[in-house]
């Protein structure tokens, strides 16, 4: 289930790499965000996400391959 309300927030570096607790997404300046979600290898892109966007999923991991949003904030408890 997505992070509803959070106690914990971070930073997000994009990485093709990196794999962090799952979390929500918030967007500052939008792109597009490639994420690999909770019990899933495969990455997916989402497009033109806009500006001040939240993202309710569980992602493990914010790849720099394929994301050109920025000011990313991941949000988790």
């Amino acid at each position: 289930m997505a992070v509803t309300s959070a106690n914990n927030h971070a930073d997000v570096t994009k990485s093709d790499a990196t794999v962090f607790e799952e979390s929500s997404i918030y967007v500052g300046t939008g792109g597009d965000i490639a994420l690999v979600l909770k019990g899933s290898s495969t990455a997916v892109t989402y497009h033109n996400v806009p500006s001040g966007s939240w993202m309710p999923v569980n992602a493990i991991q914010v790849l720099s391959t394929g994301t050109t949003a920025s000011d990313i904030v991941r949000v988790f408890n």
